[in-house]
């Protein structure tokens, strides 16, 4: 005769299995990006930070009319390091404009703007987004995702999608 438990069944490796499957959710749930975002905006760790994103070299047929349209728009989406953040803020996009250098037959260096963006226009802007941020020890996170100074950043709106760089973190208003 074989031994019974009281109850009549023994465990098994199928049960050991599903009960790490449900302790691994579980882990995941509590560590999960938008739950550890959210219990930071409870806490009030989030604060309000200030990113400069550079964009240059982008070939566009009317740079001013989507920069305008940035501005329209109010908010854009970012991505940071191929991992989405959601929306930002936008406070302000300032065209920059392309200069050369050049040397006179006098010998003295003279910058002026560059002829060329007539014909070759390309959009060379300024974003100045405003979002929440965490600070850590390690630096400035949005989303769970490290912010610093010369980290790649895409900006995604309904007319565009570039890739920039971010110029300046600033915490605080």
């Amino acid at each position: 005769m074989a031994a019974s438990h009281s109850n009549g069944r023994s465990i098994g490796w199928v049960d050991i299995g599903a009960g790490a499957a449900v302790l691994l959710a579980l882990v995941g749930v509590i560590w999960s990006p938008k739950l550890s975002g959210a219990v930071a905006k409870a806490t009030g760790a989030l604060k309000p930070v200030t990113v400069t994103v550079d964009v240059r070299g982008i070939p566009a047929a009317d740079p001013a009319t989507l920069i305008a349209g940035a501005k329209g728009q109010g908010s854009l989406q970012i991505v940071i390091r191929n991992q989405p953040h959601g929306r930002v803020t936008v406070k302000d996009v300032i065209p920059l404009p392309r200069r050369i250098s050049t040397i006179t037959p006098a010998g003295r260096v003279i910058t002026v703007e560059d002829p060329n963006q007539k014909v070759f226009s390309t959009l060379d802007a300024r974003f100045v987004l405003e979002g929440q941020g965490q600070l850590t020890k390690e630096g400035v996170e949005f989303g769970g995702q490290g912010l610093k100074v010369g980290t790649p950043i895409e900006l995604d709106d309904n007319q565009f999608r570039v890739s920039g760089t971010v110029t300046s973190v600033k915490v605080g208003s």
